[in-house]
Order: C-alpha cells, then sequence, then structure tokens
C-alpha cells in the first residue's frame, strides 16, 4: 500500500494569504502546506480522501490519471470544496464513487446540487455513484475499509482504517470503544493543529497522547497551522516514532 500525502496544511493553508508570519516566509518547501488530504493506493486501485479545494492542483503534481473514488471524513468547505474538478475523471471513467456518511452527503447534495441533480443536468457537469457508509465496515475493492468515528467540535468526523493504515483527521475527542479499532496499526496519521489548545481540533500535546493510547510504529502529524512553527525545528522535539508529514511526502506500507 502506498500513501501520498496531497495536502497536510489547515484550512486557510500555508502560507496563508496576506500574513507576514515567518513560517509563511519561508523557503522551506516542507512549510508550504496545501489543504488536508492523502492518496492511498493498492494493486492497481487508487482512492482519494477528501476533496477540497486544491484538489486539481494536488492531482496535478501527482501525475495521478485514474481514480476509483473519494473518501469523505466531514463536510467543512476544506475538505469538499473540489468535488467539481471530478470532471477530468468523470469525462474519461464515467461516474466517480463517493464514500460518505448521511450528514455530509447531504451537504454535499445542497452545495453542488448540479452534481446530483437528476433532471436537466448540465452537460458538462459530472456524476458520482453515491455510497452512504455507517460506522461499520465496508469494501473498497477487495480491501476491508474501518470507520473510527470522533467529534469535530460537535460534527461528526469519521476516520478510516484502511489495513494497516489509519487516518484521522479534524479531530477532537474520540471515544475508547473508536479507539480500540486501531490500536498497534503500523502507521497512524492525525491531526495536530497547533501549540494552544483549540476548540474543535488536537493540539500538539493532545496530539501526542493520543498516539500514545493508539501506539502505532510510526506516527505523522498533519491540518497544521502555520503557527504549529518551522517543520525542521518542531521535528526536533517530537517524539522518536512520530513525524511532521508535508506535502508530497509518500509512505509504503
Amino acid at each position: 500500500m502506498k500513501i501520498t500525502f496531497l495536502g497536510t496544511g489547515t484550512s486557510q493553508g500555508i502560507p496563508v494569504i496576506g500574513s507576514t508570519h515567518p513560517v509563511c516566509l519561508s523557503p522551506n518547501s516542507k512549510d508550504k502546506r496545501l489543504r488536508v488530504s492523502v492518496m492511498v493506493a493498492w494493486d492497481d486501485v487508487t482512492y482519494v480522501i477528501d476533496c477540497g479545494p486544491d484538489f486539481r492542483y494536488q492531482m496535478l503534481r501527482t501525475g495521478c490519471t485514474k481514480m476509483d473514488g473519494i473518501v469523505f471524513t466531514h463536510d467543512h468547505s476544506d475538505h469538499i470544496a473540489g468535488l467539481d474538478d471530478i470532471r477530468p475523471f468523470y469525462f474519461t471513467q464515467g461516474p466517480i464513487p463517493i464514500y460518505a456518511h448521511k450528514g455530509v452527503l447531504k451537504s454535499l447534495k445542497k452545495k453542488f446540487d448540479y452534481i446530483f441533480a437528476t433532471k436537466n443536468k448540465y452537460p458538462g457537469a459530472p456524476s458520482v455513484i453515491v455510497n452512504r457508509i455507517k460506522n461499520k465496515p465496508f469494501l473498497l475493492q477487495n480491501l476491508e475499509v474501518v470507520p473510527v468515528k470522533g467529534k469535530h467540535a460537535d460534527l461528526k468526523v469519521f476516520g478510516y482504517k484502511f489495513g494497516d493504515f489509519a487516518y484521522l483527521t479534524d479531530m477532537k475527542t474520540v471515544e475508547d470503544v473508536e479507539i480500540e479499532k486501531i490500536k498497534h496499526v503500523k502507521v497512524l496519521v492525525v491531526n495536530a493543529l497547533r501549540i494552544q489548545p483549540h476548540h474543535s481540533h488536537f493540539n500538539l500535546e493532545e496530539a501526542l497522547l493520543f498516539i500514545k493510547k493508539v501506539a502505532p510504529q510510526k506516527a505523522y502529524l498533519t491540518h497544521i497551522s502555520h503557527t504549529m512553527g518551522f517543520h525542521d525545528e518542531v521535528e526536533k522535539i517530537l517524539p522518536k516514532n512520530v513525524f511532521l508529514a508535508y506535502d508530497g511526502l509518500e509512505l509504503t506500507i
């Protein structure tokens, strides 16, 4: 299984428009972060988790030519706003499967009503194959995927476990019964917004405590704000099996 980090930034991305914060001005490519998303590929299969406003550029810079579907975590704009940019895949592959819980599907149908239209549909609009998921395992091709439910403030968010890889973003609280699903995975990816506490995201301290509970072989932090600090400096203070993810990072599991 190959994991590609398409974006590792927070909702504004890094650099933030108009910001003169030192991290936003950093020349280090690892300090430049698109909105958060990952690509998961195995055999001849490719899925993307979340489809934010940087989706088009993310697909171009990875050279992706085929996508078997999109799995959504929740319905905030930095995770869904790029849905219209599936059009090139639709034109060559046909309707694109999407996977999401009921609340996300409701939001997508409202914000992208023309994609879901059944009458008088605009000829250039893409189409999707809707797969509603609940908090129980489901299949993507030959692989069982396990949802991991958490809360982003009061909003329900699904993380996902693909084999020995677990991906959780925009989490603030996760119940113990959900943590049990991902105990001792080889690779855990989890959000860590910044050093200071935040009302709807793990900060660094909370993310590290969560990683201790899960006890993965390795962990990578994502959904990172510029206020976390410079990539190379933050990495120096992390435990030996914890790393800051960065855009373009590839892992093989």
